[in-house]
């Protein structure tokens, strides 16, 4: 496709989309009142109802929701390509990952027979009462979870991505041996410290940071005063893109909910509570197996962390109305998997009684409740924070644990770890492979959750403003090698997996910021 047609295509895409949303018939609404103006002339009729919607803020309401639609759409391909090409061009990705669905599911249902436990059931009124009670002190409640497991860990995940092979490429054929120290044995592209100075180049020693330039040292009227009031001129402009590249510096504490919230179009309008109030009274009604995942995950999780223990009622609220948001499956559009179907009790095999479950086509896995944690630290509206963690996670978190060729997914970004480590540090890479401790066996459960757990929460919402500022995960891999990079002088000196887990079993005294510059901008790790 020619560089045209590709551009009608994508506008005619966003058309599309846009069309049936609540924003369109807000503008019409607009549009239609505007009429009854006195400055509203038959002659001029379109350019003084532009005008209008442009004076009246709409046209930057809709600005930003195109922005959105271009961050969330599928790429421009070739118009005959299967829909399955277009979520994952290569097909032993698309394979691989329709297995580990498969084993996935197989997983829960075997749970659900081997516990007597139905993967869904209607609540007695009694219950769906006591529910509505405490729903704002869930995390009192002590349900007897001993039974259930976690579906999988990250670790069962990084085995399924370590025996990844590509049919057509002969492995004999890369230049030296150096390829081979890794775990991932996949022929993808990924970024060279070159190329991630030229991609993240605001991140450089010269321009100023918020993570770095408003520690005491610096005086902040040097960088901080300036750059607040830069960040309050955007939220009030209210312009998506330029909260995006403002985010690439870091977004001040008081400014971050209003920021992120802009980045990500979440409006929390009227129809976004409602919305929110729906899923509630679903959990109320319903009850599913992976509820009690839930409940584990959350108990396992973020009640053991000194951040986060304190939000185990939101985590609850948020992650049992979001199993159940079937707008979440719009994003299986452009995410290499597919959701999980089960049968109706009885009508098993039969095609027509299959039935997406969970409902919003994501199989909690250990862990998962941590993607939503440190939003509460921005967020105590529980349909603000709903909404705002929908978005992360359809734009950003899923790539974190499906397989695919993408450049900020979870396969690439173990690559670009593992490559970043042995082109910079070869001899602590060699010698932590000697020993029986590859790298990746450690940084793999740090990258899943993107740090989330693992870093003090100022310090991960830092990153978190980058991964947004650059709408990729890639950070993440920079600073995992960059950890090695920090600690590679201890690193050097231990002898087992178990002593170099202990190295870096503490990362809640880093600076991120400082790791990611230097390790990018003054010594290439």
């Amino acid at each position: 496709m020619d560089e045209g047609s590709e551009l009608s295509v994508t506008i005619a895409h966003i058309v599309q989309r846009l069309k049936g949303s609540h924003l369109h018939s807000q503008i019409e609404r607009q549009a239609k009142e505007c009429l009854h103006q006195p400055e509203v002339k038959l002659e001029s009729l379109k350019e003084d109802v532009r005008s209008f919607l442009k004076t009246s803020g709409w046209e930057r309401k809709l600005q930003n929701a195109v922005y959105r639609e271009l961050h969330v759409q599928l790429p421009p391909s070739h118009p005959t390509a299967p829909p399955e090409h277009l979520k994952e061009p290569l097909a032993y990705m698309r394979k691989a990952q329709a297995s580990w669905e498969k084993r996935v599911l197989k997983s829960l249902n075997s749970m659900s027979t081997e516990l007597g436990v139905p993967l869904a059931r209607m609540r007695p009124a009694v219950e769906q009462k006591d529910l509505t009670n405490k729903w704002n002190e869930m995390g009192t409640d002590e349900p007897d979870l001993s039974r259930f497991r976690p579906v999988y860990a990250p670790k069962d995940f990084l085995e399924v991505l370590i025996s990844l092979r590509n049919p057509n490429h002969n492995s004999s054929e890369d230049v030296g041996a150096r390829s081979h120290w890794g775990l991932i044995q996949v022929p993808l592209n990924v970024r060279d410290v070159p190329q991630l100075r030229q991609a993240y180049s605001e991140l450089n020693l010269t321009t100023g940071q918020l993570g770095i330039d408003d520690h005491a040292h610096v005086p902040p009227d040097l960088f901080e005063n300036d750059y607040v009031q830069i960040g309050k001129k955007v939220v009030l402009d209210q312009d998506s893109a330029a909260a995006q590249q403002y985010s690439r510096q870091g977004c001040p504490t008081g400014l971050r909910a209003d920021l992120w919230a802009l980045i990500l179009n979440s409006t929390n309008q009227p129809p976004d509570v409602m919305h929110y109030e729906q899923l509630k009274a679903g959990v109320i009604q319903h009850d599913l197996l992976v509820d009690n995942l839930i409940y584990k995950d959350v108990k396992l999780t973020a009640s053991n962390d000194d951040y986060y223990f304190v939000f185990e009622d939101f985590l609850y609220q948020v992650l049992l109305c979001f199993s159940r948001d079937t707008a979440v499956l719009e994003h299986f559009k452009y995410n290499s998997a597919t959701p999980p179907k089960s049968y109706i009790q009885g009508k098993v095999g039969e095609e027509e009684c299959a039935v997406v479950y969970p409902p919003n086509g994501v199989i909690p896995f250990h862990g998962f409740s941590m993607y939503v944690a440190p939003l509460c630290f921005l967020y105590n509206e529980p349909s603000k924070l709903y909404s705002v963690f929908r978005e992360m996670y359809t734009r950003f978190f899923f790539r974190l644990h499906s397989i695919s060729s993408f450049p900020s997914g979870i396969v690439s970004l173990c690559l670009q770890f593992e490559r970043l480590l042995q082109t910079h540090l070869p001899q602590l890479f060699y010698h932590l492979r000697q020993i029986g401790a590859q790298p990746l066996r450690i940084a793999f459960k740090w990258m899943v959750r993107a740090f989330s757990g693992y870093l003090s929460t100022d310090q991960l919402l830092l990153l978190w403003d980058r991964i947004l500022g650059y709408d990729s995960l890639e950070v993440v891999a920079v600073l995992a090698a960059a950890v090695f990079a920090f600690r590679a002088e201890n690193l050097m000196e231990v002898t087992s997996l178990a002593s170099a887990e202990a190295v870096l079993a503490d990362l809640s005294t880093l600076k991120v910021m400082p790791l990611i510059q230097i390790s990018l901008f003054a010594t290439a790790i």
